[in-house]
């Protein structure tokens, strides 16, 4: 009786939740279910602007920073929602990305500002991702999944086949949920057309750059059956830009910029690539210069370097080990912080010091979330030596920090590769090799043209080497057989 009784209530208490929520979206004009304040969302971006910018770092250049903001204002003001505290910020990191948060947060990287080629190309992804914000695309994400999530178990409440099969109902859902970011993808490229063509910019070079995203995706090998992928595949993106680039100007006839010498004149001299100061591998070793220290990885393992943790891992992804500063002042604090924040069980622990520096040493095991009062009660997976992970880790504290070094895989192959872990942890020691040190960045230059040529050709007279041709194609946006002209404004790769 009570489940029948619960159930009965369920579309009463949805139905009140509609009602309080409907809005009207401001960029479709139509009614909608949003769970979501404005006032949330601005909140929103305001708590995380901060962790945003202490895990990624900004990207320190007035005359950059100068023209996101500008022209970041400028294009708020023609938006749907051009009373929101909008906020520009270049992120300090080589990846080719932008992104925004709720409440008017919009971040480019230093990786991205590098790969555009003219001002209308940056205008076109600044207008897709102000779009993102205007379309409320992130509350409209959280509240299809909050309803999803309740209608799926409104309908394991009511079918015990349905509630056999819960898993798999929740992977379903999630794809569901791809398809919605899919959607929001296409519906900012169309915003994006629209707000940069506002402004005064050629939204043909929008389409362009999808062009260099896909030559960038399919350089890594990072093409993925578009059903998985949370973006559209960028070739599609590519044709349906420039179409509706075609259909705006024809309704709209003008003058749109492009604006490409100035562009790259201002990014004239940007990092580009890993700046060797925020730490870099070499020969299997890990290289920190403004800290100043340095440890082996091991060998064949893949490494990922971020402001906030360094993160070294086998192909095969059966363990990892992770670099980060440690919460506490001593090592004793340190240690106790870190078994609080992980619910670790310490099967060992010992004092020692590592190349002159004091070190504690602990072993532990990651305990199952304990159920907490008042959520449904959940059958727990038994734990076994496979399913349980164990962790080595070194607390070493080093030049005023305390840095913690964590090996960590399941309990059953723990012992076959604490050899592993130990040898890098306990090789963690003081850099002070002059080369490593002092090592420059690679840093975008903008050279003329000294003659006719193809890119190949005028690449090699600009002294670029032969294996990096591809790369500096992807740069520019251009082939190598490309045509140039004597004088047309390039990009090389120097130090």
């Amino acid at each position: 009786m009570r489940t029948l009784f619960r159930f009965n209530w369920l579309p009463f208490v949805m139905g009140l939740v509609v009602l309080q929520s409907c809005s009207r979206n401001p960029v479709t004009g139509k009614r909608e279910i949003i769970l979501m304040s404005a006032d949330q969302e601005i909140a929103l971006g305001q708590q995380s602007h901060p962790s945003i910018v202490a895990s990624m770092g900004l990207y320190e250049d007035k005359r950059l920073q100068s023209f996101i903001s500008e022209k970041g204002m400028a294009m708020a003001k023609i938006s749907h929602r051009p009373e929101l505290p909008y906020q520009f910020n270049i992120i300090d990191s080589p990846v080719v990305n932008a992104f925004a948060v709720p409440g008017g947060y919009v971040y480019f990287t230093r990786g991205i500002m590098a790969h555009f080629n003219n001002e209308a190309e940056f205008a076109g992804v600044l207008g897709h991702e102000i779009g993102h914000v205007t379309a409320r695309h992130s509350a409209r994400q959280q509240t299809s999944q909050i309803l999803g999530t309740v209608g799926l178990i409104a309908g394991m409440v009511i079918s015990p086949k349905l509630a056999q099969f819960g898993e798999q109902a929740m992977q379903g859902l999630q794809m569901l949920m791809l398809s919605y970011s899919r959607a929001h993808e296409s519906e900012s490229d169309k915003i994006g057309v629209e707000y940069s063509s506002k402004v005064g910019y050629d939204a043909h070079q929008m389409a362009n750059f999808f062009g260099t995203i896909k030559r960038i995706s399919d350089n890594a090998g990072q093409s993925i059956p578009n059903i998985m992928s949370t973006h559209p595949d960028p070739g599609d993106r590519f044709n349906n830009v420039h179409a509706m680039a075609k259909d705006w100007q024809a309704k709209n006839v003008g003058n749109y910029a492009v604006n490409r010498e100035s562009y790259l004149q201002m990014i004239n001299g940007i990092v580009y690539g890993e700046d060797p100061k925020q730490g870099f591998v070499e020969n299997s070793v890990f290289y920190h210069p403004e800290l100043r220290f340095q440890f082996p990885i091991p060998n064949g393992w893949q490494t990922q370097n971020s402001p906030v943790q360094f993160v070294m891992a086998p192909k095969d992804g059966k363990a990892e080990m992770l670099l980060n500063v440690a919460q506490g002042s001593t090592l004793d604090s340190a240690a106790q912080n870190m078994v609080r924040q992980y619910n670790l069980k310490v099967l060992e622990s010992a004092r020692k010091t590592i190349h002159g520096n004091q070190a504690i040493v602990m072993i532990s095991q990651q305990q199952p979330q304990q159920q907490q009062q008042g959520q449904p009660q959940q059958q727990q997976q038994p734990q076994t030596p496979a399913n349980t992970v164990q962790l080595g880790t070194w607390l070493i504290q080093y030049n005023g920090l305390i840095y913690a070094i964590h090996g960590v895989t399941t309990a059953d192959v723990f012992g076959n590769l604490y050899p592993t872990f130990r040898n890098t942890a306990e090789n963690f020691r003081l850099l002070n090799d002059p080369d490593k040190l002092n090592r420059k960045p690679e840093r975008i230059f903008v050279k003329s043209a000294p003659r006719n040529g193809t890119f190949k050709d005028i690449m090699t007279t600009l002294g670029m080497p032969a294996n990096r041709i591809e790369e500096l194609g992807v740069v520019n946006s251009m082939k190598a057989d490309t045509p140039i002209q004597k004088g047309m404004l390039l990009k090389v790769i120097g130090k």
